[in-house]
């Protein structure tokens, strides 16, 4: 077994879900790319008594999806020694995976038998009643079994809730555990890397990770012995770029209306505040009701993008941003180059879009790290509520934004200024100007009594000159790789 990066409380957790003696309907989920896989084959596949994988949607005939899978499942099941032919629905494909369980029960009573079906929601093809026949597995048989250890896997966040985690009907409260695996944070990143033999320092690390996030499949394209700009150029501008097509396909594999969520991908993409559903639905001219809601559900529950309020707003002005390091990275700066063939990686960008990008991002990479945050300022264990708030300017006010504040259950508010920096960062006259006005502003609108404390989120550190003397903390970049 390799050895697993991170992940020790999914460890822990599965551990003990193998050891627990009872039945067990596991769901894992999250991100395509996230390392699902790679994690259950790891921990079980020397335990596997059925392993199977459905067959991309996209790479099989849609006239014949669902004997395509069913063959293939009649594959698998040959596999570990199932004898049988063409099977031609999914009600005999499980009474099949049913008599392979039970011989092999048989033979060993005591032994976990671990089932691992991945990528489960491509086999619910069309009219194929997929779900009632894993139902009946399951109610009329796995889950009286206390050998049986179901596992099952998908990217297609939208079908797992629908059909796993909320279902209204047999599955309803089926699954034991529920496990959603989210990307590497800086620490888990930077310990891959160095599992690699790859040497990055931590900026370089940062710049890198602002680009395809904490995707470990993402990661293992980066090469050892590279700079951060012959990286860039493998994964996304060469011709044969690693990355370069991954956005359409990363899409399509997940979503079946792929093209109204790249879309909205597209869209949200050019504010870094986002849009409202309304503005959305004007905009994209998706129809503004059911449709919408499901697909901006399903984007957020896939962490592509985040729905929020701004502070003292009503829920009816809640937002959506994008969030995704990657999407953001590929919408912003790849596919918006200003100099294609330019050999020089900068020009080829624009020094202004990729200073613009650089703000965005590193704000995201500050939301991503919140409990880093946290644990610098020494409130690890102390609730907080984290928001961004904005005012436009009138009359009696003038406009501000603050891009995320962090309020304490100990009575204070941490303004955050997050800059991302290829040195110590230094404030000057009209920044500290900006600060307090933002300050000010705040407690005038909200009425907030609490002490308001700015802190510096930057890479390096803080310039002390007679300007920063408003900020009260500064976190560097070492702080958000802890």
């Amino acid at each position: 077994m390799q050895k697993i990066i991170g992940r020790a409380k999914e460890i822990s957790e599965l551990n003990d879900v193998y050891t627990s003696g009872v039945p067990e309907f596991v769901v894992i989920y999250g991100r395509r790319r996230v390392g699902k896989t790679f994690l259950i084959r790891e921990m079980f596949a020397e335990k596997f008594a059925f392993y199977h994988t459905g067959l991309a949607p996209q790479d099989i005939d849609e006239t014949n999806m669902m004997n395509s899978q069913l063959n293939n499942f009649a594959s698998s099941l040959r596999n570990y020694g199932e004898q049988c032919g063409v099977i031609k629905d999914w009600i005999s494909a499980f009474s099949k995976l049913k008599t392979l369980l039970i011989n092999r029960i048989e033979k060993n009573p005591k032994k976990r038998q671990v089932v691992f079906i991945d990528e489960l929601p491509w086999l619910d093809t069309p009219r194929s009643q997929f779900i009632s026949a894993l139902e009946h597995f399951w109610n009329g048989w796995g889950s009286g079994i206390s050998q049986l250890m179901l596992i099952v896997c998908g990217s297609a966040i939208a079908w797992i809730s629908d059909n796993l985690l909320h279902n209204k009907g047999g599955l309803y409260n089926r699954k034991t555990r529920e496990i959603k695996l989210h990307s590497f944070t800086l620490c888990e990143a930077e310990q891959f890397y160095k599992s690699r033999g790859i040497v990055l320092n931590r900026y370089t690390q940062s710049q890198l990770y602002m680009m395809i996030g904490g995707i470990p499949y993402y990661m293992t394209y980066v090469e050892k012995g590279k700079s951060l700009e012959q990286i860039t150029d493998n994964l996304f501008a060469n011709r044969n770029g690693k990355l370069r097509n991954e956005l359409d396909q990363l899409f399509v594999s997940l979503f079946t209306n792929h093209e109204e969520c790249l879309k909205i991908i597209k869209l949200l993409s050019k504010s870094k505040i986002g849009y409202t559903r309304k503005e959305i639905a004007e905009i994209t001219k998706i129809p503004y009701g059911g449709g919408l809601t499901k697909t901006l559900k399903a984007l957020a529950e896939s962490d592509f993008i985040c729905q929020y309020t701004y502070y003292g707003k009503p829920s009816k002005e809640e937002r959506y941003r994008l969030v995704d390091f990657f999407t953001i990275y590929q919408l912003s700066i790849i596919n918006n180059k200003k100099n294609p063939d330019s050999k020089d990686w900068k020009d080829r960008f624009g020094l202004k879009v990729m200073s613009a990008w650089y703000g965005t991002a590193f704000e995201a990479l500050c939301w991503n790290h919140i409990y880093q945050i946290k644990n610098a300022l020494g409130i690890p264990s102390v609730h907080t509520e984290e928001f961004s708030w904005r005012v436009e300017a009138s009359e009696i006010t003038k406009g501000a934004q603050i891009d995320l504040m962090i309020r304490r259950a100990d009575g204070i508010f941490n303004l955050c200024e997050m800059k991302f920096s290829i040195s110590d960062y230094a404030f000057d006259k009209d920044e500290e100007n900006k600060l307090r006005n933002r300050i000010a502003t705040f407690q005038n609108i909200t009425k907030c009594k609490e002490p308001i404390m700015p802190i510096l989120v930057t890479t390096y550190g803080l310039t002390q000159n007679i300007y920063s003397n408003l900020i009260q903390k500064t976190i560097t970049m070492d702080d958000l790789f802890k």
